[in-house]
């Protein structure tokens, strides 16, 4: 089968998900081709997977020039695909548009929510009606991103399969991390996120200012377990104006900028966080249950899916609910056990690139049609 992948910039999950598709297809005799900017191609080297990699840009936000152009490149390259599975809003809705009064069959895969508004919010709320009306399937990883599309018009919507990379083993100690931290005996809460408006993070900071009771030193001056130590493993451009209310209000937070040592944050972390606004299936989330790690999190898109019994899940926005959910967690007797055990069990649940693999072939099949040209 011949299968054209097609996806806009990013940086994340999105990009990881295709190549472990791409490497799942050519390993089982199938031509794979990607489509997208330069830069993804740098990042994840589809080229490796042994693919077929074509830039075409299709960019972040709609810019209407060279969104044409990237209409007409896609028309172009996805010409001898069976499938042209497309990934993300933007790039679903181009592809769609570059199949236009061809019979292809589009397969499109939604990873985030439409959170913009205004004029840009009112552009991609066209690209979503396109989507609905001229993909064949629209995979979904979130059920509120299903119900959207339904309520558009989609015919055929379904959950998609996430894989899950192998969890990279940690190269320091909890220990080692802890000291570099600075964090003592202190709990170390971890949250791994863009520093973006999405995030929640004033809402995470919130949280930080307490009141949390200080337990005294020990004989080293090292600080007890009573207030926890917040860390944010990540880059964005809400850093300045994070730094600053960090500083004025002397928050127990520390900014650690762009990671490569996740696992080792893993290892220290007591239990991971977030206070996102809206989140699909996150590599972060995921990470954290392989590695045993509970997850404290707001209740949005796909995240209660993903958690199960391993967490403890509050509505979004509510400083207070978050707040207790972590006092629960650190000072209720056997609730950290409890949550550890139970997330180690659904990171052991966590579908890898074969199963996703195997669920788009089965996807592929069912809306496959002849090509007529």
């Amino acid at each position: 089968m011949r299968v054209a992948f097609v996806l806009g910039t990013t940086s994340g999950g999105t990009g990881r998900h295709v190549r472990m598709l791409a490497e799942g297809l050519t390993r089982r005799g199938h031509q794979v081709l990607v489509a997208g900017p330069r830069s993804v191609e740098e990042q994840f080297a589809y080229g490796g997977t042994g693919a077929r990699f074509v830039e075409v840009a299709v960019a972040d936000r709609p810019r209407p020039v060279a969104d044409v152009r990237a209409v007409l490149a896609l028309r172009r390259v996805t010409r001898d695909a069976d499938v042209v599975h497309a990934h993300g809003l933007r790039a679903g809705a181009l592809a769609a548009l570059g199949a236009w009064g061809r019979r292809r069959s589009l397969v499109v895969t939604l990873h985030n929510a439409l959170t913009a508004g205004g004029l840009v919010g009112f552009v991609y709320g066209v690209l979503e009606r396109i989507v609905a009306r001229r993909a064949d399937r629209v995979l979904v990883v979130s059920p509120d991103l299903g119900d959207r599309m339904t309520r558009l018009g989609a015919r055929d919507v379904r959950a998609a399969v996430v894989p899950a990379p192998p969890l990279r083993p940690a190269k320091r100690t909890p220990r080692e991390v802890a000291d570099e931290l600075g964090a003592g005996e202190r709990p170390i809460l971890l949250t791994v996120a863009r520093l973006a408006q999405q995030k929640g993070l004033e809402t995470l900071l919130d949280v930080a200012a307490g009141p949390w009771e200080e337990a005294p030193a020990d004989g080293e001056g090292r600080t007890g377990r009573g207030r926890p130590l917040f860390v944010v493993a990540g880059e964005g451009p809400l850093r300045g104006e994070l730094e600053r209310r960090i500083a004025a209000e002397g928050l127990p937070v520390t900014l650690l900028g762009n990671r490569d040592d996740v696992p080792d944050l893993l290892g220290a972390a007591t239990a991971v966080v977030t206070a996102t606004r809206w989140e699909g299936q996150p590599l972060s989330i995921r990470e954290a249950l392989m590695a045993g790690k509970p997850v404290i999190a707001t209740a949005v898109g796909g995240i209660p899916e993903i958690v199960g019994d391993a967490g403890i899940l509050v509505s979004y926005g509510d400083v207070r609910a978050l707040r207790e959910a972590v006092r629960t967690f650190l000072e209720e007797p056997g609730t950290a056990e409890r949550l550890a055990a139970a997330a180690l069990r659904r990171g052991q649940e966590m579908p890898d690139g074969d199963e996703a693999a195997e669920s788009v072939l089965v996807v592929y099949e069912t809306v496959r049609m002849p090509r007529d040209d």
